[in-house]
């Protein structure tokens, strides 16, 4: 181990330990006091997302932006989907979807936009059609239709949940840094992706991604919000650190391109194999090109 892999290890240590000497759940002599923090624990706190180093373009011999999809369902990623219920539950854990959708409205994620490309931005009220659908029954239309007044009960309201969202899309740049001659990844964006609210019911309803944020924008808020250790309960990953450390089980499912950068179902259609071997296919030829730089 060199000494810069030893701090970073010691650094991380101490900024874990100081989140879960936060909580003050041994110190508690009432339940209300657990997660408050004394004054001299935030004297001391200095608990921060790790900033990125700069970065030149001149830097930069090789890059390659790709696309990913996190699927929900995989054991891997189960940080990212769970608790989708909340009643029974601590204030303290959320689910991503749910961090995101908080500080969406709370402001402190400022900008969003409504594709990878972060050229059109939207407000929280611009979405809303793409996360809740409000309908009347027939009994509703008609008592609309003989002048009487809609009743609250012939409304229908669905809201996309932390429990319908089946993946996350993501955006990342990989590149091989001639400074430090090494491949890195840094992560751009990140998209919650659900059904269709309108016909979320439907047996096999089409998945849309619902927005996207710029994850740099994003990452104090996600440094702050803690997913679930289940190998140590008393260390939590911060969601920043779990999408910045790839500590998560993802599939390329698009590259830059010139054909408009076509994702790989357009050309690699109907077969989930193919479309499969041909995302490990982009992966490989990222990887080897790190690999024949030390080949002489």
């Amino acid at each position: 181990m060199n000494v810069k892999s030893f701090l970073l290890t010691v650094a991380t240590v101490f900024t874990v330990s100081s989140v879960f000497a936060q909580a003050n759940i041994l110190n508690a002599k009432s339940p209300e006091e657990i997660g408050v923090r004394t004054e001299s624990q935030k004297a001391v706190d200095n608990d921060k997302p790790l900033e990125y180093g700069y970065v030149d373009d001149r830097d930069i011999l090789f890059s390659k932006m790709v696309w990913e999809k996190i699927v929900l369902d995989e054991r891997a990623n189960f940080p990212l989907y769970y608790p989708i219920d909340t009643n029974n539950i601590g204030s303290d854990r959320r689910s991503l979807y749910d961090v995101l959708m908080k500080n969406i409205k709370n402001g402190k994620i400022k900008n969003i936009y409504d594709d990878s490309y972060f050229t059109t931005k939207r407000t929280l009220k611009d979405i809303q059609g793409a996360l809740t659908m409000i309908d009347t029954t027939e009994y509703g239309i008609e008592q609309l239709n003989a002048g009487e007044t809609l009743s609250a009960e012939y409304i229908n309201k669905r809201e996309i949940t932390a429990a319908d969202i089946r993946e996350y899309h993501i955006k990342g740049l990989w590149y091989f840094d001639k400074r430090q001659a090494e491949m890195k990844y840094r992560l751009l964006g990140i998209a919650p992706v659900a059904p269709d609210v309108n016909f979320i019911d439907d047996d096999q309803p089409d998945l849309v991604p619902l927005f996207w944020v710029f994850f740099p924008d994003a990452r104090e808020v996600l440094h702050e919000a803690k997913s679930f250790n289940n190998k140590n309960s008393s260390m939590p990953f911060s969601f920043d650190h779990v999408l910045n450390a790839r500590r998560f089980q993802g599939y390329i499912f698009k590259e830059e391109n010139v054909q408009n950068d076509r994702a790989i179902s357009e050309y690699v259609s109907q077969n989930a194999l193919m479309q499969l071997l041909e995302s490990e296919r982009i992966k490989d030829k990222i990887r080897d090109f790190e690999l024949d730089m030390w080949t002489y």
